[in-house]
């Protein structure tokens, strides 16, 4: 009788410890995505990545956040979108759309700008080919915004990511590099602010993105996707979850669907 209590409480006190672990890991967690989420500028960090001057396109870049938004730049947004998006959200984008309306201006959510750079000498944006598709979506002051990213700081299965919600770019500066550039930009960010991956949602419709992440980024379909989840209920879907990890316990919660509850892996 003395062996099984004694057991007995050896097995409470390992339960308390769990659990003192699973919150200060909690705590830890929540740590992490504030200290990255109070951060203004993730640019100044990387001062190199400030400027793209590659395959005839000139352009530098600026960041933002959803609260502080131009009327200008939420135009240009929601512009850019429509254009980009549209297409591959057929009949879902007139609710999709309101959905990016709120995503775009929530406390929460990182900027990347870029603009046209006015001190570059005369580049292949101003002289495309005239059949090359032309969006010409800014309509604010200052030089010319061809496109942006959307990110945000997030927690996925226990692990701090960085959450690409968009990364929109003007056809005229598209297959130059430069969405490769900015993507292996949010990758540096991520790991510089302590994320376990980059994890973001591309439209099953969306073929050519679908390949520029998976194929030229080597991205994969995360175990959070639907298709992942549920195979059944996945193929009703018309998106993917895709992601990149950092780290052991990332890979095995994002990539390999491995859980741990009280010490069992699932």
């Amino acid at each position: 009788m003395d062996s099984q209590k004694k057991k007995h409480q050896i097995n409470r006190t390992d339960k308390k410890m769990k659990r003192k672990e699973i919150l200060e890991k909690k705590k830890s967690i929540e740590e992490i995505i504030k200290v990255a989420s109070t951060e203004k500028d993730h640019l100044l960090a990387f001062p190199p990545f400030c400027h793209y001057n590659r395959n005839g396109l000139s352009v530098y870049l600026e960041s933002g956040s959803g609260e502080q938004l131009s009327s200008p730049m939420k135009h240009y947004i929601q512009t850019l979108l429509k254009i980009n998006m549209e297409p591959a959200y057929g009949p879902e984008w007139s609710t999709e759309e309101k959905l990016k309306r709120r995503e775009m201006v929530a406390p929460e959510a990182r900027y990347i700008f870029v603009r046209e750079d006015p001190n570059a000498i005369a580049t292949d944006i101003s002289s495309l080919s005239e059949n090359m598709e032309k969006h010409n979506c800014w309509i604010g002051d200052g030089n010319p915004v061809v496109g942006f990213v959307q990110y945000r700081f997030v927690v996925e299965e226990d692990v701090p990511v960085a959450y690409v919600y968009e990364l929109q770019l003007e056809g005229r500066v598209q297959g130059k590099g430069l969405g490769k550039f900015l993507m292996q930009l949010i990758e540096l960010i991520a790991r510089k602010n302590r994320m376990g991956a980059v994890v973001l949602t591309v439209q099953k419709a969306n073929v050519s993105a679908m390949n520029f992440y998976i194929n030229k980024l080597r991205y994969v379909i995360s175990t959070i996707s639907p298709s992942k989840v549920d195979p059944l209920l996945g193929a009703e879907k018309s998106y993917e979850i895709l992601c990149k990890t950092f780290d052991h316990e990332a890979k095995s919660k994002l990539e390999e669907g491995t859980l741990e509850t009280d010490g069992l892996v699932y």
